[in-house]
């Protein structure tokens, strides 16, 4: 059955966008193992965090770094090593090739270039997010990184409100109290997720209003990953409104990282 092949089989396109654990190695795909065992070459945004992933898979390739400062620089020397025939494998730090990610120029340079890619499915801290929220999933935005700047993030928690649907973005630790407090003030009435740490040993899922949350992780200084999920209608429009804040934490099974 052609599923069932294995990559080597099946014959490697000249790229390939592998998705990459976002905390827990168990969740790399079969079908990954057997890309990067089988390349010439990956294309990494950090080499050292590629290299152990490469050490967990006890196996060697040559790796090229690609990152958001180097990226054009590099397309032009990338496009001629696949339009010389080798197959190389695009892996970032985390999750899915660009998506908030370096990946989205080397597949239009493919585009334009007629070179054949594939993405390999797998994990993604948008939709573990979204998922495991508790709000409503469809329809959604996804935004990306926070801006950095309180008036920035501001303005772009303004443009979520207006649009009405859950929206999803990517915060620091270091800014999530501010960013809560400007949901308190923008969004009032809004229902929100903190997904913490996902995939890992301490991941976490908490539900509440901005004020309830902001209130806790001022009490609660966050550490790790986080992934915010918003609900500007705070579930009454869309679906049923949790009957309470959730802010204790949500019950769930611990992973090995």
């Amino acid at each position: 059955m052609e599923a069932l092949k294995s990559e080597s089989e099946r014959g490697l396109p000249p790229l390939t966008l592998l998705c990459t654990p976002i905390g827990n190695l168990g969740d790399l795909t079969l079908r990954a193992a057997d890309a990067l065992r089988n390349c010439d070459g990956v294309i990494a945004e950090d080499t050292r965090r590629a290299g152990l992933l490469l050490a967990h898979l006890e196996t060697r390739k040559t790796l090229v770094s690609f990152h958001e400062h180097n990226e054009e620089r590099r397309l032009p020397e990338l496009i001629a090593r696949l339009r010389g025939g080798e197959k190389l494998v695009l892996v970032t730090d985390a999750g899915t090739p660009s998506v908030s990610d370096p990946g989205f120029r080397l597949v239009r340079a493919c585009v334009a270039e007629g070179l054949a890619y594939t993405v390999l499915p797998g994990a993604s801290a948008v939709t573990t997010a979204l998922a495991g929220s508790g709000l409503p999933p469809v329809p959604f935005c996804f935004g990306g990184f926070l801006p950095s700047s309180g008036s920035g993030r501001r303005n772009e928690l303004k443009k979520a409100a207006i649009l009405g649907m859950t929206s999803v973005y990517f915060e620091s630790p270091h800014r999530l109290c501010d960013c809560l407090a400007d949901l308190a003030t923008i969004m009032p009435g809004s229902l929100l997720s903190v997904c913490r740490e996902l995939t890992k040993i301490h991941e976490e899922y908490r539900q509440g209003s901005p004020a309830n949350l902001s209130a806790y992780y001022q009490d609660n200084p966050p550490r790790g990953e986080i992934t915010l999920v918003i609900d500007p209608s705070g579930g009454c429009s869309r679906g049923t409104r949790l009957g309470r804040d959730h802010s204790e934490k949500t019950p769930i099974p611990r992973n090995l990282a």
